[in-house]
């Protein structure tokens, strides 16, 4: 879920999810949001790893 900050925007975050055998990322900054798919596994950790270390984020979620 996502965390709201007083101004009322969305606080950035990296979230990992696997359905139907499939990997996606969400990336949440600000307003944007962005969602990408990957067949593999260690494609799909190693772009979130990026993301988070771009947004300054101390980690990102599994779900």
């Amino acid at each position: 879920m996502d965390s709201v900050m007083p101004d009322g925007k969305v606080c950035p975050c990296v979230e990992v999810i696997e359905a139907c055998g499939e990997w996606f990322v969400r990336v949440v900054d600000g307003d944007e949001e962005l969602t990408r798919s990957f067949d593999l596994e260690s494609f799909a950790l190693a772009f979130a790893e990026g993301q988070r270390i771009r947004l300054g984020l101390a980690d990102f979620k599994r779900i």
